[in-house]
């Protein structure tokens, strides 16, 4: 049983295909994670291949039928069975549809369980969103997944790190929809949403950066007019909120600002203009976090890496600090 006033959290086993089973069993070997109320929501079967597979003896697997079986001791890792998978038809490594179809199954009964205050947050592992589209599931990955079965309309994407955090304006559409579609509401919520978060980590108002979208932050006007007319105005407005926010500063200089320790974290306008530093700097120790969300949602930076999948080389540093930091956002 779960102490009173523990926390439980619910990792999704992500792609059965990919690294995910491989990077929980891993993360469960750091003594830190041990100490939480884990419960896996996937195939236990899966679980144990990749247990034995990774020829772990400190822990041994539970498998649950429902969370109040849990055992939370730093012995046991707990596994709640969907049973999505047939180990016959598992193919490690390769895109399957089967596959995506699990990975989209565990979401759901993770949020169906956040929603019902059976768990207190969700940490997910890696899914590959062809496997998803091949089944059927036409999300372009985790957040929006999230975002529309909780109903959640402000919401957007975190990356962290201890180095640095970035948050995106827009995330998953093309870069010409990323332009046209840049309003100054948008960067309005979220840079609230910035604040929100960054907030609740550092225990006091941070100091938000805002980058721009063209060139040198459109020089005035000479290399585009976004920043004057959608992100100065923003900028203006949170600032008279209260809220401590600068900008807009050019893209090419403001993360490293932000990795000297000026900013505590930077709104990036796209998907890649955040997620190339944050990358570069913490690619296997940056976490993915939505934000806006009823529950907290973690996750890994990082993909299945099904070139390495299921060879037992897979790097768990991610999934650790997602764990963490999903408890860290939950206290």
């Amino acid at each position: 049983m779960k102490g009173k006033g523990a926390i439980t959290i619910g990792v999704t086993m992500g792609d059965p295909s990919g690294i995910g089973p491989e990077i929980i069993l891993s993360s469960f070997l750091h003594s830190e994670i041990r100490k939480l109320g884990i419960i896996v929501i996937g195939d236990f079967k899966v679980m144990q291949a990749a247990y034995d597979l990774l020829g772990i003896s400190s822990f041994r697997l539970c498998r649950i039928l429902d969370v109040s079986e849990g055992i939370f001791d730093p012995t046991v890792l707990n596994v709640l069975d969907l049973q999505l998978v047939s180990m016959i038809d598992l193919l490690p490594g390769q895109v399957q549809a089967t596959s995506g179809h699990a990975a989209f199954g565990y979401i759901s009964k993770a949020i169906e369980l956040a929603l019902r205050h059976e768990i207190d947050a969700v940490v997910t592992a890696p899914l590959h969103k062809e496997a998803l589209q091949m089944a059927g599931h036409n999300y372009p990955g985790h957040t929006e997944i999230f975002a529309e079965m909780t109903g959640t309309r402000d919401y957007a994407m975190l990356l962290h790190d201890e180095k640095l955090s970035v948050i995106h304006v827009s995330t998953h559409i093309s870069l010409m929809e990323a332009i046209s579609r840049l309003k100054r509401e948008r960067i309005e919520q979220v840079i609230a949403l910035a604040h929100v978060a960054m907030e609740k980590l550092l225990g006091h108002d941070p100091h938000i950066a805002v980058a721009g979208i063209n060139p040198h932050a459109g020089e005035k006007g000479l290399f585009g007019k976004e920043e004057i007319t959608e992100i100065i105005p923003a900028v203006t407005r949170m600032k008279a909120k209260g809220i401590h926010v600068e900008g807009p500063f050019s893209p090419d200089t403001i993360f490293l600002q932000a990795l000297r320790g000026e900013y505590d974290i930077v709104v990036a306008m796209y998907h890649d203009q955040g997620h190339i530093p944050l990358k570069l700097i913490g690619f296997s120790s940056g976490v993915n976090v939505t934000v806006g969300l009823p529950f907290t949602r973690t996750s890994v930076d990082h993909g299945t890496a099904f070139e390495i999948a299921w060879q037992g080389k897979a790097n768990p540093q991610s999934m650790v600090e997602a764990v963490k930091l999903a408890l860290k956002l939950n206290r």
